[in-house]
């Protein structure tokens, strides 16, 4: 299995307070995001956001690993419509790994600006295993 890191996204705590609970990706963007398992440990996303589509503004407060479904170039932007990333200017992610660490992110956007289904399966990271 090969690894790579997505850049630019900070750490964060699950409880801090700058992630309000009506910014889970779930509660904001329940179009692209579906519930497929919970626990206190980890929780899975399914994500599929259609070329041409932006999801609206959204957090994911735990670290994930990705498992890509379906690749396409993307842009990701900060609560005030500044651009984050672009996919299409990172080397690794013009051809990314079957997999993808990925950090927490604070509010963004993300809009697929390629011409496939963006699909992806999230393992979010809660903590450490009780």
């Amino acid at each position: 299995m090969t690894e790579a890191t997505q850049p630019d996204a900070p750490k964060a705590d699950a409880t801090d307070t700058q992630w309000p609970p009506e910014f889970d990706a779930l509660v904001a963007a329940p179009a692209h995001h579906t519930l497929l398992f919970e626990n206190e440990q980890v929780r899975v996303l399914d994500t599929t956001i259609a070329p041409g589509d932006r999801t609206p503004i959204h957090t994911h407060r735990w670290p994930s690993a990705l498992y890509i479904l379906s690749w396409s170039a993307f842009v990701r932007f900060d609560a005030e419509g500044g651009v984050l990333l672009d996919s299409r200017q990172v080397p690794a992610l013009v051809t990314p790994p079957p997999v993808l660490w990925g950090a927490p992110l604070p509010p963004h956007a993300l809009e697929n600006v390629g011409e496939a289904d963006l699909h992806v399966i999230s393992v979010e990271v809660k903590g450490e295993p009780s």
